[in-house]
């Protein structure tokens, strides 16, 4: 969805987003979502199956009482039934899915007034990192069903980029993995890196969007291209300390940028304090939260420093899903004065036990 907000617009709404007050906030969205005339059909059918009435609810931390969210329900209700009644029918918009991981994709439906709040985040990320508008970007990313394949427009309409897409299919990657098919996964990221270097070695290029996957596979068969970009910006799987040290290396002048989160939930990466040995992230609010708890009993909130597991609180006027457990863990981060929100920090997938992680966010 083309987002209808000039560049200024979107810059103000982020100012304005992070003054709001995340109590008051919580109301608004509760009654929104629960009015028994425009709120979301499937709040509404929970409403009598709560043992407590979400219009009594003041406070976010009162958030608890809904318990955690499966998203599993996404994967086979409407995605219309979680946007409230007060949005006008019929919809119109994109239906984004979750990556499809664990089995079939989750979906949700995406308002304009949703879509404007991922691209208002997504503008402020890259300009805290420094990306140049009016620069010449590789765009190496899913796209189809995939909500991240839309900043491609973004950079250009918004940015003002020239964009040269490839696409990547990061469920055929996974299902190659999944089926030991570790010979056509290769063949596979070749199939990715040679399209990327063809566009390296035929024009200027600034910056390249995609995952550390790629821009390891880059360093390793294209060094030389690598060392010309003048800065990297990334998502979609874990982005190590290791890493980050590994790009820095192979870009000396280049800046690193990073992204968290999922179809549901997002957030920016943060300048890393000590020289790439922590890797902060800041989510998007109001709309999104990001709580650290313990990875055996999720009602305990770890201490800052300390090592839990992700949990995502959703909270657009549009779609509402308190307390989702993600499959990551992190570190809790303390952000500076300018953040009035907890950040994560050195996000990877899910340990509880000695077995294999939950999965890769």
């Amino acid at each position: 969805m083309s987002v209808k907000a000039s560049k200024e617009e979107l810059q103000g709404l982020t100012d304005d987003w992070l003054a709001r007050d995340l109590d008051a906030w919580t109301r608004h969205v509760l009654r929104r979502h629960f009015d028994p005339e425009g709120g979301s059909d499937y709040w509404l059918k929970r409403r009598a199956e709560l043992d407590f009435d979400p219009l009594e609810i003041t406070r976010y931390d009162e958030l608890s009482a809904f318990g955690n969210f499966d998203l599993a329900v996404l994967r086979d209700l409407d995605p219309a039934d979680f946007v409230p009644r007060s949005v006008p029918r019929p919809l119109a918009g994109r239906v984004w899915e979750s990556a499809g991981t664990t089995g079939k994709p989750c979906r949700v439906h995406y308002t304009e007034a949703m879509s404007v709040h991922w691209a208002a985040w997504r503008l402020r990320g890259r300009q805290m990192v420094g990306f140049r508008p009016g620069a010449v970007w590789i765009d190496a990313c899913p796209s189809g069903p995939h909500l991240v394949g839309e900043e491609a427009d973004q950079l250009a309409d918004i940015d003002g980029s020239m964009v040269y897409s490839v696409d990547l299919d990061p469920r055929w990657i996974k299902t190659l993995i999944r089926g030991g098919q570790l010979a056509e996964m290769n063949r596979y990221v070749d199939h990715v890196i040679e399209q990327v270097t063809d566009i390296l070695e035929s024009r200027p290029v600034d910056y390249l969007r995609t995952t550390p996957a790629v821009v390891q596979a880059l360093i390793n068969r294209r060094p030389e291209l690598t060392a010309k970009l003048s800065g990297v910006y990334l998502g979609g799987t874990q982005l190590t300390p290791d890493a980050w040290q590994r790009f820095s290396a192979a870009m000396p002048d280049g800046v690193i940028g990073a992204t968290y989160g999922n179809t549901f939930g997002n957030a920016n990466g943060l300048p890393s304090p000590d020289g790439g040995e922590t890797l902060p992230y800041v989510p998007n609010f109001p709309h999104t939260t990001m709580t650290v708890v313990d990875r055996e009993n999720p009602d305990r909130v770890v201490e800052y420093g300390e090592v839990g597991r992700v949990r995502l609180m959703v909270l657009h006027e549009d779609l509402f899903l308190p307390n989702v457990l993600e499959r990551d863990q992190a570190i809790r981060f303390r952000t500076s004065d300018e953040w009035p929100c907890d950040g994560v920090a050195n996000v990877a997938p899910l340990q509880i036990s000695t077995d294999k992680p939950e999965g890769l966010y």
